[in-house]
């Protein structure tokens, strides 16, 4: 319990992946920080229900072990990610499709490497164990279009990957949709594997995203993995919460006031302070101080059955290229992370972009997606989130700034891109600010290897 008159040098107000980051970073320099929460827990929208032994995400963020954050960010050291299978499964016109993830490393030679690979992929149907969908007319061409359009496809994940980030964010600002048509890309390429690549990491399937944030996400695709945390998202927020010091985080306290000098909560009064970083979601930040903007917001429902059998045998990320029924993206996740699902239970997960459809829609696309019937399938839960993910049409700036005034501050994924990286990002930037204006040297810490899951 904190007492009326308890003082702190940096109040955080949120405590989501964006204000733990920062707390982290506030308490190895030395300066006494609390994180106060509303809701009963930590976290923010990266939480998990717990099912009849299932561990349900309430809203589906991929990550990709190309986030430097995740290897940044004190406090993540033991975070454990569950890659997916190295290639995505697309599904068009009745059939399922292996495009491959480009595995690209750091330097150009690597990524020539990757490309040469590429060009030599074809799209032969993978068909799963229970599926029995006809394949398409022999005339009508696969998602990723054929060798040519392949190699246009891996030559441009190829120049990606090997650009650094300070020449994405310089390019010529775009919808996502123009500025892929601009680089050659034919629509059948744009519209059978780019859409819905970026529909699973941005939520975006009109491509409206910014043409700069489109290329910093499909950036780290080329470069790692999509994966997810074991254990599920709330595993994230928690390692960081608990890696703070006893007493940091304090949750069920609703924060009613800011000032550049103290907060004021409805169950313990005001708290002295001598700076605060609002890492709220953007919404509930405007309220405590109107003006700041609040931009759209991407709508998303995730829908997750438990199935007699696995619809797939790997842990593939199953893409609809087709858009023909509500569901975007969908996986077994129980494949991709077996602690999510009780031992010989199988988790599937789907994501829609919008509100919750009818549930006989969603069982009808699946069985379409996983070409097997779905009628024995049993509903666990459906996760609706109207504001899910920052949108981010142009122009966007991504590193917007987290300093409003000295001893007033904001970070969050609206600050940063709206990803979980932009998250941790925005939370090391506004650390930042707040030990310059202290008048603290941040502490160094070297880069260390994240460990991942087999």
């Amino acid at each position: 319990m904190l007492e009326p008159a308890h003082h702190a040098d940096v109040v955080i107000v949120g405590a989501g992946a964006a204000g733990l980051s920062a707390a982290h970073r506030l308490t190895s320099a030395g300066v006494t920080t609390v994180v106060l929460e509303a809701a009963p827990y930590a976290g923010g929208r990266m939480s998990t229900e717990k099912v009849d032994g299932f561990r349900l995400d309430r809203i589906g963020q991929l990550l990709t072990t190309s986030y430097p954050e995740l290897r940044r960010t004190p406090g993540l050291d033991s975070l454990v990610l569950r890659p997916f299978a190295p290639g995505l499964l697309v599904h068009s016109d009745g059939r399922h499709h292996r495009a491959a993830e480009p595995a690209l490393g750091r330097n150009a030679r690597s990524a020539r490497g990757a490309l040469s690979a590429a060009r030599a992929l074809a799209s032969a149907p993978r068909v799963p164990r229970a599926a029995k969908a006809a394949p398409g007319p022999a005339s009508r061409p696969a998602p990723l279009g054929g060798p040519l359009d392949q190699a246009r496809l891996g030559a441009a994940l190829a120049r990606l990957a090997a650009t650094p980030v300070k020449r994405l964010l310089a390019r010529p600002e775009l919808p996502a949709a123009r500025a892929l048509s601009a680089r050659g890309l034919p629509a059948r390429t744009i519209d059978g594997f780019l859409r819905p690549l970026l529909s699973a990491l941005l939520c975006d399937p009109g491509l409206t995203t910014s043409s700069r944030c489109a290329d910093l996400a499909l950036h780290a695709f080329a470069r790692g993995r999509l994966c997810v945390p074991e254990g599920g998202a709330e595993v994230l927020p928690e390692l960081l919460a608990a890696a703070l010091p006893p007493g940091t985080v304090r949750t069920g306290v609703r924060v009613t006031a800011v000032s550049t000098t103290s907060v004021t909560t409805a169950e313990h009064g005001e708290i002295a302070c001598r700076a605060v970083l609002l890492a709220t979601d953007a919404r509930a930040a405007a309220e405590l101080l109107p003006g700041l903007r609040v931009p759209p917001f991407h709508e998303l429902t995730v829908v997750h059955h438990t199935a007699p059998e696995p619809p797939l045998e790997g842990p593939a990320l199953l893409l609809d290229a087709d858009r023909a029924g509500p569901v975007a993206h969908t996986t077994v996740m129980s494949r991709v992370d077996p602690s999510r699902a009780p031992a010989d239970r199988v988790l599937v997960s789907s994501t829609v972009l919008g509100p919750p459809p009818d549930e006989r829609t969603v069982r009808a696309h699946l069985a379409t997606l996983y070409g097997t019937p779905t009628d024995r399938w049993e509903l666990l839960a459906v996760h609706h989130t109207r504001e899910a993910v920052p949108a981010m049409p142009p122009p966007h700036d991504p590193r917007r700034p987290v300093r409003l005034l000295s001893g007033l501050y904001v970070c969050g994924d609206h600050r940063d891109t709206s990803t979980v990286q932009g998250a941790l990002h925005s939370g090391r930037r506004a650390a930042r600010a707040v030990l310059t204006d202290l008048g603290v040297a941040a502490p160094g810490r070297a880069e260390e290897s994240l460990p991942t899951a087999a």
